[in-house]
C-alpha cells in the first residue's frame, strides 16, 4: 500500500544525481541515498515532505546527521542504558538527545492533530499507527480488544523507530551494492538488462508488481545484505533453560544473548569463498539448500525486522 509513497520520492533522486553528473564531479553516493531514504522514510512514517534534496538545513537531514554522529559521552550513555536499564532509568539517562526527542514527539503530535481534525487519511506508517490508537483496525475487523490503545508518546516511539532503522540502513545498502556493481560490469550488466527487461513488461513503469519480477536484483541485495549486514549482531531473551547440543553448556531462561552476525553470514560452511561477492548463493535452489538461518540480516522469528 505504501508502494506509490516510495515512488513519488524517486524524481527527486534522480534529478540530483542528473544535476551533480552535468558538473562532471564526482558524487557522494551514500549522502545522496541518505537523504532519498530520508524522504522515503519521512513520508512513509510521518507523511511529510521531507526535502532534503531541495533544503541542504532541512530538520530531518540535520537531524539524521545528528542522531549518528558519535560522541564519547553518548556512547558512554548508549553503553549504560544498553546493560544497566534500571540504573540508567532512576539516573534519567537517555541514548538520544533531548532536542531530537523533542523534534520528532512534535512532527507526529501535528501530524495526527492535522488527519484527526481534517479526517484525513493516507496510505503510511503513522495511518496504522493512528488507527491503532483509535482500536479503528479492531472494530473494522470485529477482533476483541481490551480498550486499550496506544498512547501519542507510543505512536510516536513507534514512528521513530521506523525513521532510524529504515533510513540509514537502506541507504548504506544501496551504498554498497552500487559498490559491488561497480566492482564487477558483467554482473552490473545483468542487473540493467533485467530491470529494462521486466519494465518493458510493465509499459516501463516502475510498480510493486514490477519490482517482484526482479529476481535476479533481489539476489543482488541480498548478497550485499550478507557481505555488508547493517548491524553486527541481534539480541534475543531467552525463554527457556536450553542445553547446547553437543556441550556441556545450558542457557538458562531469560538470559541475554548476543548473535552476531558476521561470522555466520562468513562461514565457509554456508558461504563458500565467503570474501568474494557472488549473488548466485541466493537463487531459489542454492537458498533451499542452506540452513533458513544462515542468512540473517534482519533477524528472524517473531522479533525479527519490519523492514523485511
Amino acid at each position: 500500500m505504501m508502494f506509490q509513497t516510495l515512488v513519488d520520492c524517486e524524481p527527486s533522486l534522480v534529478g540530483k544525481i542528473e544535476d551533480d553528473c552535468k558538473k562532471k564531479e564526482p558524487i557522494d553516493i551514500k549522502e545522496t541515498l541518505g537523504c532519498f531514504t530520508t524522504d522515503i522514510i519521512g513520508s512513509c512514517a510521518f507523511g511529510l515532505d521531507c526535502k532534503t534534496f531541495k533544503e541542504e538545513n532541512s530538520p530531518f537531514r540535520m537531524f539524521r546527521k545528528k542522531l549518528f554522529a558519535a560522541s564519547t559521552p553518548r556512547m558512554l550513555r548508549t553503553l549504560v542504558a544498553t546493560n544497566f536499564p534500571k540504573l540508567a532509568k532512576r539516573l534519567h539517562i537517555a541514548t538520544i538527545p533531548k532536542d531530537i526527542t523533542k523534534f520528532f514527539i512534535k512532527v507526529v503530535k501535528d501530524t495526527v492533530n492535522y488527519r484527526e481534525k481534517n479526517n484525513y487519511t493516507r496510505k503510511d506508517f503513522i495511518q496504522l499507527l493512528i488507527d491503532l490508537k483509535n482500536n479503528t483496525i479492531a472494530e473494522e475487523e470485529g477482533y476483541q480488544h481490551d480498550g486499550k490503545t496506544l498512547t501519542i508518546e507510543e505512536v510516536a516511539a513507534q514512528s521513530f523507530v521506523f525513521f532510524v532503522a529504515g533510513f540509514e540502513t537502506s541507504s548504506t545498502t544501496m551504498t554498497f551494492a552500487l559498490y559491488e556493481l561497480a566492482r564487477r560490469q558483467d554482473l552490473q550488466q545483468k542487473v540493467r538488462d533485467e530491470i529494462e527487461t521486466v519494465l518493458a513488461k510493465h509499459q516501463g513503469k516502475i510498480t510493486y508488481e514490477a519490482i517482484q519480477d526482479m529476481k535476479y536484483m533481489d539476489q543482488v541485495i541480498n548478497e550485499t545484505l550478507r557481505k555488508y549486514p547493517p548491524v553486527p549482531f541481534l539480541t534475543r531473551k531467552c525463554v527457556k533453560d536450553y542445553k547446547v547440543p553437543g556441550d556441556d553448556v545450558v542457557i538458562e531462561k531469560d538470559t541475554a544473548v548476543i548473535i552476531p552476525i558476521l561470522p555466520i553470514h562468513y562461514d565457509k560452511e554456508y558461504f563458500p569463498d565467503p570474501e568474494k561477492f557472488d549473488p548466485e548463493r541466493f537463487t531459489e535452489e542454492n537458498k533451499n539448500s542452506r540452513h533458513s538461518y544462515a542468512h540473517i540480516p534482519f533477524g528472524e522469528g517473531p522479533r525479527m525486522c519490519i523492514g523485511t
